[in-house]
């Protein structure tokens, strides 16, 4: 078993799948590990629409590809599809902050547990920001008042080749006190 340092250098977006089916149960546990993500005041501002079904994936790919981009999606074996929520603050809470004031956030911690769960998996993952969320809406039935986050793609990538991250040294984004 890796330690999660050698994880998070692991897990890479994926833009090169290759078309196998991601197996239910992997589902489950990506899903477990979202589940499980902290969230401010524990409000718990998202729900998830898991695709796996052969013959829905091609129309959320068309979604996913809207804008002549992402031309890797038609490989993926899975998507979910992160929907925001309203969060159940305590009354106290909502008497500081608005009921989203954490979601984005949070949000963005859920789709960090998927992706590391999925890496954990022998999955790849990439985070897709750019596509059409009206047709995603109106093909998976998410209602308009819960506004699509993003979309993880999921399957099993072609190449198992790690890039070499390029990030910013700690020196600059790190200052003890």
């Amino acid at each position: 078993m890796q330690d999660f340092l050698q994880l998070c250098t692991r897990r890479q977006s994926c833009r090169n799948y290759d078309g196998r089916t991601v197996e239910h149960e992997k589902l489950e546990k990506v899903m477990e590990a979202a589940r499980l993500t902290p969230s401010g005041c524990n409000g718990q501002p998202w729900s998830f629409v898991v695709v796996e079904d052969a013959k829905v994936l091609p129309e959320v790919v068309k979604c996913a590809q809207s804008m002549d981009n992402n031309p890797w999606a038609d490989k993926a074996g899975a998507f979910i599809i992160v929907v925001e929520e309203p969060a159940v603050l305590m009354p106290q809470v909502r008497k500081l902050v608005d009921s989203q004031y954490f979601a984005k956030g949070d949000m963005g911690a859920a789709c960090y547990g998927i992706t590391l769960q999925a890496e954990e998996l022998g999955l790849g993952s990439c985070i897709i920001g750019i596509f059409d969320r009206a047709k995603l809406r109106e093909l998976l039935a998410i209602p308009k008042e819960s506004p699509i986050f993003i979309m993880i793609a999921l399957g099993y990538p072609a190449d198992d080749k790690v890039r070499e991250k390029t990030r910013k040294d700690l020196s600059e984004i790190v200052r003890y006190v």
